[in-house]
């Protein structure tokens, strides 16, 4: 699944801006203006299509009279501890749900999935939870709570020192290197790809439940 949803909603506030920066950390010019500080916190964010989920009762039917129940993924947060040799990620996230139905108590059960991705693409590891939903006779909606942590060794999400060298190093005028933007280097940038890690958090759905966020 992680292969159709490769972009991620939260990917443009990976990175901190430079007026964060801490006293060691690399800071690194993009070129546009924009500052960021690289650090071996990962990204957390929901892939594209999966922060909802809809279900019907008749499978098939997706017409708005055969609806059942919306939940949205939302409040997505994260904290970081990167003071050791793993680091250590967890983020919080909160489901709001809405039934068609209100006759009734009733609890939901949804799944969603933890992702650990590297380099964009390469996927780490994944894991499957889910959140509990209680709806009370009457009640429209509900929400729960939910929880994700995953690790990833410090040492995987560090530059090399001799690349941090070549983006760093300080180039005289005049210097043939001058005029290079050490970023633009395949090393360098295949160095940095390495690095990034992204923990993506999202319902665990159906292909037709996928395709029905897609298509609709």
């Amino acid at each position: 699944m992680i292969s159709r949803t490769r972009v991620v909603t939260a990917l443009a506030t990976a990175l901190a801006l430079a007026g964060c920066a801490k006293s060691g950390e690399l800071v690194v010019d993009q070129g546009v203006g924009v500052t960021s500080v690289l650090s071996a916190c990962p990204a957390v964010g929901i892939p594209d299509y999966t922060g909802d989920i809809t279900q019907f009762r008749n499978p098939g039917d997706t017409s708005l009279a055969n609806l059942d129940l919306t939940a949205t993924l939302t409040n997505l947060r994260s904290t970081c501890n990167e003071t050791g040799e793993r680091v250590y990620t967890e983020a919080t996230f909160t489901v709001q749900a809405r039934r068609a139905d209100t006759r009734g108590a009733r609890t939901v059960t949804l799944p969603y999935f933890v992702t650990v991705l590297r380099g964009g693409s390469s996927v780490v590891s994944k894991r499957v939870g889910s959140v509990t939903l209680s709806f009370a006779d009457g009640q429209e909606r509900a929400s729960g709570n939910g929880r994700a942590g995953a690790y990833v060794t410090k040492a995987d999400a560090t530059l090399p020192e001799d690349i941090k060298t070549q983006i760093t190093k300080r180039r005289r005028p005049g210097d043939p290197e001058a005029a290079l933007d050490p970023l633009t280097l395949p090393e360098v940038r295949a160095a940095i790809t390495r690095t990034r890690f992204e923990i993506l958090v999202g319902f665990q759905l159906t292909e037709d439940q996928l395709k029905y966020n897609a298509t609709r």
